[in-house]
């Protein structure tokens, strides 16, 4: 119990020493946006006129590691109806800074035309994500499992 305990303790520091990095990362970028939806922010750029969930993160982050799989089922399962995308921070810094991004993983929630809604920093549920749609006036319809894509 005691080793579990000092695990424990050292995944929190080692999250807390990550967040500071990132922090420090993207420190001196304004971010008008924040938590606040409606922002402004326009959604990287895509022909695709349907709305879109863009999760910043990097490849290494534990929390970040978790969403994968989220991510990819929504793609799946909302083809057509919903873009996912996920952008690496490690990889493409400037897309991160550009989006205003302060801390990772962060979803950003566009509608169809592109305009950021609202954003959530830290790792979301499946559940959550699609509550978060719902919520902002967007229903997402599931892909019809009988029919083949394109």
């Amino acid at each position: 119990m005691r080793n579990r305990g000092l695990f424990l303790s050292l995944v929190s520091a080692a999250f807390m020493i990550a967040g500071i990095l990132m922090m420090a990362l993207f420190a001196g970028q304004s971010n008008a946006a924040g938590q606040k939806s409606g922002t402004g922010h326009v959604a990287p750029s895509s022909t695709i006129k349907y709305p879109a969930l863009v999760d910043v993160g990097a490849k290494k982050c534990i929390p970040c590691k978790m969403m994968a799989p989220i991510l990819d089922e929504l793609s799946a399962e909302y083809a057509g109806t919903l873009r996912v995308e996920f952008i690496d921070v490690q990889t493409d810094p400037d897309k991160a800074m550009q989006l205003g991004v302060r801390g990772i993983p962060t979803q950003i929630f566009y509608d169809s035309k592109g305009k950021e809604l609202y954003r959530h920093i830290g790792f979301i549920s499946k559940e959550d994500i699609l509550k978060s749609f719902d919520r902002l006036g967007i229903k997402l319809v599931k892909k019809d499992p009988g029919k083949k894509s394109k």
